[in-house]
Order: C-alpha cells, then structure tokens, then sequence
C-alpha cells in the first residue's frame, strides 16, 4: 500500500515539476539558474514522499567568484531529490541527446540550459567540449557530473569516467567534489520512513596548474577522497548541518 501511494505521489510530483519547470523555461529558456531552481522544487516535495531527511555539510566549499565542475557520485534515479537539495547557483549538467525527447523531463532539462551531447558521434562530441569550456570560461555556468557515468546502486564507487576531468583541465576550473552517503542501504518503498541521507561538499581542487599528464593521478586523488568521505559519512557524525 506504501509502495502504491509513494509511487502515484512521486509520478504527480514529476509532473507538476516538469509542467512548472517548463513554464519557467518558457519564460527564461536556458537560463542556467533554471536548473537550480527546478533541482529545489523536485527535493522539496521528493523528500518527505521518500520518507528521507538530507543534511548538507560544506556548502561554502561551492566557489562563487569562479566557474567550476562539481564531481559527484551515483547512486539511483533518487539522486534527483538527495542532491537536488545541494545544487549551487548557475548549474547544469551533461546529458545524451535523445534526452529532449522525454516526455516532459526532457524539454524541462533542454529549456534547463543543460548541455546536450550526442555521444555517438565523435565530430559533435568534439563540439560538446567546446561548448562547455564556453559555458564554463565565457558564461560563468558551472557543470555538475556524475563521474562514474552510470548509478553504482549504492554499493562501492564505480571507476571514473574522464569526461569531467579532462572538461576541468581543457578549461582550467576547479573540481568540486559532493559525496552523498549510501542512502540506499535499508531503503525500501514499502517504508515509511527511510532515514537520512548525507551530502557533504569538499574544497575546490585547482587544476589552472596542471596538464593533460596529471589526469590520472587527478581522478584517482578524487575518486580515494571521494570514497575515505562516503565511508565517514556511513558512520555517524557529529558535526553541524543544515537538514532539508
């Protein structure tokens, strides 16, 4: 019965933030705030139809005089809700393509400002990566990834694509790193209540000094901090934090 209701409230939510999402797309169409904005709505009534609290921690770690990259880790399509809490100004993300023709969800992360990729062609892929050192040297948009490239189901972190790592280098912006908690551990849809879910954001690591010879070493220092702060997030924590 749980299950049942959580799921017919979770379709309505979507819609209703789609169709607002894309009023507002309307009015301002690929304003990068757009995504933030959207990101909020669907947390803020996601959330308790989840039966999950979040607490944030480190959100001044987001920079505000610079463009940067946010590398992030994947859980489930939850992470919609759990992250949507902690999305910072003039975000958005990376998607395929044939993503603008989802019913609704599409056109809302086109209108977004989100940048559309077409991953199975080189040439434009090519163009992508011009386009988002644009949006991140010229237009102060800052880009969020999920660098495994696909959900990891809450077990341990998948290895790291080098889409987001070889995007910061090219145009020399800070990674941010945004580490949530394995929130899918004990989580059901038949549950009430499902517990809290941690995100805690990290200092920007510079890249403005290194070369395309320190990508590796680049995406193994986040992807061991990454995974030392997930594993302390599991555990309990004392510490002070903001609970949406």
């Amino acid at each position: 019965m749980v299950r049942s209701v959580r799921y017919i409230l979770l379709g309505v939510i979507f819609t209703f933030g789609s169709l607002l999402g894309i009023l507002v797309g309307l009015v301002r169409p690929f304003n990068p705030t757009n995504s933030r904005w959207c990101a909020q709505i669907y947390a803020f009534f996601g959330l308790p139809t989840l039966g999950i609290k979040v607490e944030r921690y480190g959100l001044e770690n987001y920079p505000t005089d610079k463009a940067f990259i946010v590398v992030a880790n994947h859980q489930s399509n939850w992470d919609l809700f759990i992250v949507g809490s902690a999305v910072p100004n003039r975000m958005v993300s990376l998607g395929k393509k044939s993503l603008k023709w989802v019913p609704l969800f599409g056109q809302l992360y086109w209108l977004a400002g989100n940048i559309l990729v077409d991953r199975g062609n080189s040439k434009k892929a090519m163009e992508a990566m011009e386009i988002t050192k644009k949006a991140l040297t010229q237009n102060n948009t800052n880009i969020w990834f999920f660098a495994e490239g696909t959900r990891n189901k809450g077990k341990n972190m998948l290895p790291f694509k080098k889409g987001a790592f070889v995007t910061a280098l090219n145009a020399g912006v800070p990674i941010v790193r945004v580490c949530t908690s394995s929130y899918l551990n004990g989580f059901s849809m038949d549950k009430l209540n499902n517990g809290t879910a941690k995100v805690k954001v990290l200092p920007a690591i510079e890249t403005k000094d290194l070369t395309m010879s320190d990508l590796d070493a680049l995406m193994q220092q986040c992807r061991d901090s990454m995974m030392e702060v997930i594993q302390e997030l599991d555990n309990p924590v004392t510490a002070t934090a903001t609970t949406h």
